[in-house]
């Protein structure tokens, strides 16, 4: 029992050091556990041997991943999309997993089950990496972006068949077809009798459950659903992970989805953590060491032929250069999922140690320089032409255009719930405005109830001038994401310096690092509206208005100092 709290205490002590650091040097937290694996693993420190308690807390880890993915297949978002989705992802995975396998098979010397399994691994890139990175970048719906998350979408539906073929070929011996087609009988009734069953119950319990208003009782019926599907694939001998997706998929299709999520999101994160705290257990260091030249080839065949194979895939789909770039760059690494189908792959006896540890260290290698060659990849593309859309004409025209006969108005960065207040306060003063957005849903929506809000990315200098920056009174930053608003903040600086610039900040630890970029102004949102509330509860219990706002104006004030003594 002891020798267990220990072995929990160490990777606790570790998982929290190692995502405090990770968010301090803005990196995916992913990466941490990673290192963490490799650090007190046996092939680092020692600290820590692969036990079976270790292994089974890793693969509920993936059982929950799973159960996410499935929260995430929703079949509108999928119908919306399936051009991008079976088009582009679809050529994507087989024309990687091709190219993996035939690598494997004829540079390595392997077999050419050993080759699919490979090449199947390294075609999955890492959702957890890419789209945290994209969404802190501000660029999910950019036309990279958009791309980059169907190839995802479709990455992970794939996954699912992935963990039936496996077992099938470890099974399989001279009639391969046969046990594949037995493999996906198997796998396709009780997938069938799971969904059939499972639609007409699982909005029947979350709405049992539901009426007695227990934030308890709806958790522990998440994680009897997650545990008892999975449960219910491992005895009908498939993977426990895909019980887990289709427990998820059921839940996507009701009401409930959006609460499931955040109650599970905690196990998810934390047993995920381990399972990459494991994989990096499996590194072998001193293969590593002794093998770099293999290792380094195999890296290199990894990135650079995802990366040639997507930039071929944006040149057929007539992308700009910079679009494809940022493309390729961004799905240009391992995933999370491939680690699953090597590790299922090395239990079931497809893979040698060898093969494993090479194409294992390669995967990892290739996660870890993600963020920085996604990074590089934004600068050089930005350098190319501005952005995957600021090229066009028409994008550059549409915004003259409509600040053409615009003199001392404001220019609106972002077009959420705040920037909408921001506009509602300004049109009620009569003061012109012009907002700028990326996201096609919020132009729509604006363009119907009146709005002045275009499609541009104010990051870019072009568009701001054609903003009409130099005939500006102002500029508000309304960016819930400070990186972002930091980037345009420095961009304004370049052209003007003397106009001001408000910015929305979340947190006060935002502001410090905002001013800096050269805002006039930064309003955390936190503490401004704990001074309101403040304010109110004074006014409600009796004190006079005046006195509320004084304590208001005071706060402002030592707050203001203490940013300056700081």
């Amino acid at each position: 029992m002891l020798s267990n709290l220990f072995t929990l205490i160490l990777l606790l002590s570790a998982a929290v050091c190692g995502v405090a650091l990770a968010r301090r040097l803005k990196l995916p937290p992913v990466l941490s556990y990673l290192l963490i694996g490799i650090a007190v693993g046996p092939h680092g420190l020692a600290l820590l041997r692969e036990t079976e308690e270790i292994h089974a807390l890793a693969e509920f880890g993936i059982v929950f991943l799973m159960f996410s993915v499935g929260l995430e297949f929703s079949l509108q978002h999928l119908k919306a999309m399936r051009t991008l989705v079976f088009g582009f992802g679809a050529t994507q995975l087989v024309l990687t997993a091709l190219g993996g396998g035939m690598i494997t098979w004829l540079v390595f010397d392997q077999s050419w089950r050993s080759g699919l399994v490979v090449g199947l691994a390294v075609a999955m890139s890492s959702t957890a990496i890419v789209a945290g990175m994209l969404s802190e970048r501000f660029e999910l719906h950019s036309r990279s972006g958009r791309q980059t998350m169907a190839v995802l979408l479709f990455q992970d539906l794939a996954v699912v068949p992935c963990l039936i073929l496996l077992p099938a070929l470890a099974g399989a011996s001279d009639d391969l077809l046969h046990s594949l087609l037995i493999a996906s009988a198997e796998a396709g009734g009780v997938l069938l009798l799971l969904i059939l069953i499972g639609q007409r119950l699982m909005r029947r319990v979350y709405d049992t459950v539901a009426v007695y208003h227990s934030e308890e009782l709806f958790v522990l019926t998440t994680l009897w659903i997650v545990v008892g599907l999975s449960f219910a694939t491992g005895y009908a001998g498939l993977s426990l992970a895909l019980g887990a997706f289709v427990g998820g998929m059921l839940i996507s299709e009701t009401a409930y989805r959006h609460q499931v999520e955040a109650d599970i999101r905690p196990f998810r994160d934390i047993l995920l953590g381990f399972f990459f705290i494991t994989i990096g257990m499996m590194l072998d260091l001193g293969y590593v060491m002794f093998h770099a030249a293999e290792l380094a080839i195999a890296v290199v065949l990894l990135v650079g032929g995802k990366a040639v194979v997507v930039l071929m895939m944006t040149y057929v789909a007539k992308n700009p250069p910079e679009a494809a770039l940022r493309t390729a760059a961004q799905l240009a690494q391992a995933g999370e999922l491939g680690l699953v189908l090597i590790e299922l792959g090395r239990q079931l006896g497809l893979l040698g140690a060898d093969a494993f540890q090479l194409t294992l260290s390669a995967m990892l290698l290739s996660m870890f320089i993600a963020p920085f060659l996604i990074e590089r990849a934004a600068r050089h593309a930005g350098q190319l032409s501005r952005g995957d859309w600021a090229h066009k004409a028409k994008s550059i025209h549409d915004i003259s255009t409509k600040s053409f006969g615009l003199e001392g108005h404001v220019i609106i960065c972002g077009y959420g719930r705040t920037g909408e207040r921001i506009g509602e306060f300004l049109h009620a003063e009569k003061i012109p405005f012009l907002a700028l957005d990326i996201d096609p849903h919020r132009i729509k929506r604006a363009a119907a109830a009146g709005g002045s809000v275009l499609f541009g990315n104010p990051d870019r200098t072009e568009v701001l001038q054609a903003a009409g920056l130099k005939r500006a009174r102002g500029i508000c930053i309304a960016y819930p994401d400070s990186r972002a608003a930091e980037r345009v903040v420095s961009t304004i600086r370049r052209v003007r310096q003397d106009i001001p610039i408000i910015v929305r900040a979340i947190d006060e630890g935002d502001v410090a690092r905002l001013m800096a970029a050269g805002a006039t102004e930064v309003i955390p949102e936190v503490f401004e509206g704990g001074l309101l509330i403040a304010a109110e509860t004074l006014g409600q219990i009796g004190i006079p208005i005046e006195r509320a706002v004084e304590h208001v104006r005071i706060a402002r004030a030592a707050q203001r100092e203490k940013r300056t003594k700081a």
